[in-house]
């Protein structure tokens, strides 16, 4: 896989057998994440590695067996399931637009990024760029198993690349333009392939610069072979942060987005002044803003799973539904022991599945409300089918978003039987700084800002310690490309670090990490604006 003008043949490899679903065989994908499969076995880890040793599946993701396998299977990707039917589309008409059919097209066995424009009704016709001519960009849904395959065509004036968040793929696939491959220059393209492991709600979106903040986004599921709960069917639910023009960088600690702001403007402006922010026009959930909402319809009794994704660039949302309340079952992925509130908190590149009973027959909004801006919550419409009820206003908001229990870090507990961490073999204390507080536009990790910073080290199979403590006023949601770690009872691959303060000790972040998959990893927060600030590191596995 790789770039059709650069990337080197691999030697011929027959094609191992695959199965009607063209699935991972089972030995070849516990080699390729160990950790992985001990954990759903029940093994130690070194157990485990013993018990596959002789089984002539000991494959490394992305060595020519694997590739041969992937190969094997392409055509099968007429099989493989993709985006609903009756996709949002480009054009917002004031009608609600449905979501959540049950009805899918195959999954695209490829994408183009091209300029296109989308109309966003009272928000206007929006300039930007586009995954195949829509935004979000198509639904890619999995199975658990599959063997995946893109190639991506960019028809942009520069380049560009595909970061599957989340999913530990092969380094050569992380998509991380500069470290794990060469941006896809204009008019290039780019083979993508990895085996669709471990099931989770994940996204996909550009890592070039701040391409991500201009529509580069776009839902991606891998669905379980045996869930761990009992609902009828999934729907994801995108919230992004829109800007009106092109994304800009910050200067002199103020706005970027090209909308001006400043000091002057007080109250939640300065926030996002001191939080190195733009000042975005709206939040919209499925592509749609709040004035002309997409609607999901229900029936009473229905157990309907909502995957919620952050896309958005730099805002954290808290989520909650009207006349509902919310049970967690995963966080980015991962499932946990099952917990009820009335609201969840999501940074930039988090994750949260939840189950909702729909036992309240009417119509509600499910609501996002960014914490860093006054602006009118982003929101999807919830209507029963037997309801004759009217489309609720933007304005009646959910009860949860300013009371009610609220999910905690400390609430969430692993369901998968994760290892438990070992003694670390390397820990790294890093304090997050930077932005206004830190005299100027730059925001570090450790007191380096990347690309100027030294990588962090892990030998390949140990156990790592990183320790965060956030010595500005702002969050930041940290995310460890090619694995997941363990932070308190959880297994996440992105964490909000709390804000701390000019005066204060600062909010504390510490996980640990097995480093079972080998490469370069970028290691940053995913407000694209810090990170493109220097609020990055690179974790060496090796």
């Amino acid at each position: 896989m790789g770039s059709h003008d650069d990337a080197p043949r691999a030697p011929d490899t027959p094609a191992p057998a695959v199965d009607s679903n063209c699935s991972l065989p089972r030995a070849a994908n516990a080699a390729a994440h160990p950790s992985h499969a001990a954990a759903r076995t029940g093994l130690s880890r070194r157990a485990f590695m013993r018990a596959t040793a002789g089984s002539g599946a000991g494959l490394l993701v992305g060595a020519a067996p694997l590739l041969a396998w992937i190969g094997a299977c392409r055509d099968a990707s007429s099989r493989m399931m993709g985006p609903p039917a009756e996709p949002l589309g480009p054009s917002a008409t004031g009608d609600l637009v449905p979501i959540g059919r049950a009805s899918r097209t195959p999954l695209p066995t490829s994408l183009r990024t091209a300029p296109g424009t989308v109309d966003l009704g009272p928000l206007g016709r929006w300039s930007t760029w586009l995954y195949d001519g829509v935004y979000p960009g198509p639904e890619l849904r999995l199975r658990e198993g599959d063997a995946f395959r893109l190639t991506l065509t960019n028809a942009l004036a520069e380049g560009t690349s595909i970061h599957w968040h989340g999913v530990p793929v092969p380094n050569a696939m992380d998509g991380v333009a500069g470290l794990t491959q060469p941006a896809v220059s204009p008019g290039g393209t780019f083979d993508y392939g990895w085996a669709a492991r471990p099931p989770g709600t994940y996204l996909y979106h550009s890592h070039v610069g701040l391409q991500g903040d201009r529509g580069l986004v776009g839902a991606l599921v891998i669905e379980e072979t045996t869930p761990h709960v009992a609902y009828d069917r999934d729907v994801v639910v995108l919230v992004d942060d829109w800007l009106a023009g092109p994304p800009t960088m910050p200067t002199g600690g103020g706005m970027g987005g090209g909308m001006g702001g400043g000091m002057m403007g007080g109250g939640m402006g300065t926030m996002r002044t001191m939080g190195g922010m733009p000042r975005y026009g709206a939040h919209l959930v499925n592509g749609r803003p709040a004035s002309v909402p997409a609607l999901l319809e229900v029936a009473r009794g229905e157990r309907v799973r909502l995957r919620l994704i952050n896309a958005g660039g730099a805002t954290t949302f808290r989520a909650a539904l009207a006349g509902h309340r919310l049970t967690v079952t995963h966080t980015d992925g991962r499932a946990v022991r099952p917990v009820t509130v009335d609201a969840v908190v999501l940074g930039p590149g988090e994750r949260y599945d939840v189950v909702v009973a729909m036992t309240n027959v009417g119509a509600w909004n499910l609501a996002f409300d960014g914490l860093e801006d006054g602006l009118t919550p982003g929101r999807l419409v919830v209507r029963y089918r037997e309801s004759t009820a009217a489309t609720p206003p933007a304005t009646a908001l959910p009860a949860g978003l300013t009371g009610g229990r609220v999910l905690t870090l400390s609430d969430l507990v692993d369901a998968e039987g994760w290892p438990t961490p070992g003694t670390p073999a390397r820990s790294f204390a890093l304090d997050l700084a930077g932005g206004m507080m830190g005299g100027g536009t730059s925001w570090t990790m450790g007191g380096q800002a990347y690309p100027n910073a030294d990588p962090l080290l892990v030998p390949r199979g140990a156990w790592a310690r990183v320790a965060m403590v956030n010595r500005t006023m702002v969050r930041h949601p940290m995310h460890l490309h090619g694995h997941f770690f363990r932070v308190g009872t959880a297994i996440k691959d992105t964490v909000l670090v709390p804000p701390g303060g000019m005066m204060g000790s600062g909010g504390r972040i510490t996980f640990d990490f097995l480093a079972d998959n080998p490469g370069p990893w970028l290691f940053h927060c995913h407000n694209v604006y810090h990170m493109e600030a220097g609020m990055a590191r690179v974790v060496r596995v090796g």
